[in-house]
């Protein structure tokens, strides 16, 4: 019961961090150091993820495709499987572990400590001032993220074709291209952008409704952290069953 009633607090603060969206009201200062602890601080663990996960998928992928004389497949499977869903996917669950559940107690911590009430009665929208940069910093950031997560996840899969398997990169990167259409990215971008704002607005709103103190903070971290998890697997299953309805023909392309 509390959950859904987080859950709905959530949806009515992603009403109010539009509005102040399109009102221009934005806290600069407060959005590039967002931008920098979302994005920056957190390539090093996105880049080591997407190469592992590339570099194990191909593994899988390899071992079966060459019993049947598909090599010239392997770069474009990939391809598809790190753009449509592993890269988004995997890179919104790392920020909603490392980034989400700081927002929470980060906010959580003010809200225990009367921090919140203090901008409150000093005439400064925690809105505006705490909520709208974390919200601008993982729209922005996750999908640049992903991108990244595509590009180091395609180098580990070169890697172990090239190392282990003795294939050419040249047919990989070819196979890759062939498979690859523009929407397939686009629809990654937008994955990454709402699995962003959904991170955002959660950890924010779990901080924002802490109660009980010290204890309450850790509650709400931990608490942010799975509805977060949970909602990304969810919105990301609504939105693969509308973007890629109806035959696909990336695998015609690739032959």
């Amino acid at each position: 019961m509390e959950t859904l009633q987080k859950m709905s607090s959530a949806a009515i603060l992603a009403g109010q961090v539009f509005m102040h969206l399109l009102r221009g009201r934005i806290h600069w200062r407060n959005t590039i150091d967002q931008l920098a602890v979302v994005g920056t601080e957190s390539v090093l663990i996105s880049v080591i993820t997407a190469i592992t996960i590339g570099m194990v998928f191909t593994i899988q992928v390899s071992r079966e495709f060459i019993s049947f004389g598909a090599s010239s497949t392997i770069g474009g499977v990939l391809a598809l499987a790190l753009t449509r869903e592993l890269a988004p996917v995997l890179t919104a669950v790392i920020i909603a572990g490392r980034v989400g559940s700081a927002f929470a107690a980060e906010v959580g911590t003010m809200r225990v400590t009367e921090q919140i009430d203090a901008l409150e009665m000093l005439r400064t929208d925690p809105i505006d001032y705490l909520v709208t940069p974390r919200f601008i910093a993982c729209v922005v950031m996750l999908p640049i993220l992903t991108i990244i997560g595509d590009i180091t996840g395609l180098a580990g899969g070169l890697f172990i074709t090239t190392s282990v398997y003795k294939l050419s990169t040249t047919i990989y990167l070819e196979s890759a291209q062939r498979f690859l259409g523009s929407w397939d990215l686009i629809s990654a971008m937008i994955k990454a952008a709402i699995f962003g704002g959904l991170i955002a607005l959660i950890g924010s709103n779990w901080g924002l409704t802490t109660t009980g103190g010290a204890r309450g903070v850790g509650r709400s971290t931990t608490q942010a952290v799975v509805a977060a998890l949970l909602t990304i697997f969810i919105v990301n299953f609504l939105l693969s069953a509308v973007m890629f309805q109806g035959a696909g023909q990336s695998l015609q392309k690739g032959f």
